[in-house]
């Protein structure tokens, strides 16, 4: 191999790892939704899993949503006294949470917090040996660890992002009408009157695309640990990175899709 055709070799080399890694997650991924719609279920892991992914990230996702949305209104207000365009603070804290911002705060938060506990506590039962274990009891890890943190992450994470977009709100709320001088009636108005379903609606989407994302990347990493300590913490690491950036990167083909519509 000369000094031509190394570099050529090496390209390939990688972008036939990256394909490969791209096969391995999509056919992950449909693998857990088979069993998500396949029985035999498992409802007491799946209401442990709408727990621990839903009502216990209640209080990050609120904190996130109400310190964003009070310093959103502050940078629209800032920005807008440049154009004398400070009354469109309602208007733009309004679309900025519940098309952009809820949905993705609301999911980084998930993939640091959510994708991170599975990917670690699945790579744990891997290296402990107690996945050997369910398969030793005739019970099929997907179906028992993956189906209900899918199902539960799909279904819950839309529920988070609509709190958070109505959390995120108030803080604009709080700030435009406590600092920034407007008055509640025409602010809440203003809000609710430029806001469209759709607007709604696309956030929900991206809520339930993220929740997915997130739980399909901790299984993937925490099934796919290498052993020992430090497989463990190299799964959560990886599985944080490729739920973000996935997450990202969905929100952009979401939002191109409902932009072209």
């Amino acid at each position: 191999m000369n000094a031509v055709t190394k570099p050529l070799a090496t390209i390939g080399r990688v972008t036939l790892g990256f394909l490969a890694l791209v096969g391995r997650v999509a056919i992950f991924a449909g693998q857990s939704i088979a069993h998500v719609v396949r029985p035999p279920f498992y409802p007491r892991e799946f209401l442990t899993a709408v727990l621990n992914i839903g009502y216990f990230s209640l209080p990050v996702v609120g904190l996130t949503a109400i310190f964003t949305g009070a310093a959103l209104a502050l940078q629209i207000y800032s920005g807008g006294q440049r154009f004398s365009a400070e009354a469109v603070v309602p208007q733009i804290v309004a679309i900025g949470m519940v098309r952009e911002l809820g949905p993705v705060l609301v999911g980084l938060m998930i993939a640091a917090r959510v994708t991170s506990s599975i990917a670690a506590e699945i790579a744990t039962m891997k290296v402990t040996e107690q996945i050997d274990a369910l398969v030793t009891l005739s019970t099929n890890p997907m179906k028992y660890l993956t189906a209900p943190r899918v199902l539960a992450a799909t279904l819950v994470v839309p529920l988070l992002v609509g709190i958070g977009d109505i959390i995120g709100i108030m803080g604009g709320f709080i700030v435009g009408t406590q600092q920034l001088g407007f008055a509640t009636g025409p602010y809440l108005n203003n809000t609710w009157n430029f806001l469209e379903m759709s607007d709604i609606v696309s956030s929900l989407i991206k809520g339930a695309a993220f929740g997915f994302i997130a739980a399909v990347m901790g299984c993937y990493h925490g099934m796919r640990s290498g052993r020992g300590a430090q497989g463990v913490g190299r799964a959560t690491k990886t599985s944080v990175e490729a739920a973000a950036v996935l997450i990202l990167a969905a929100n952009f083909l979401l939002t191109s899709f409902f932009f072209a519509t």
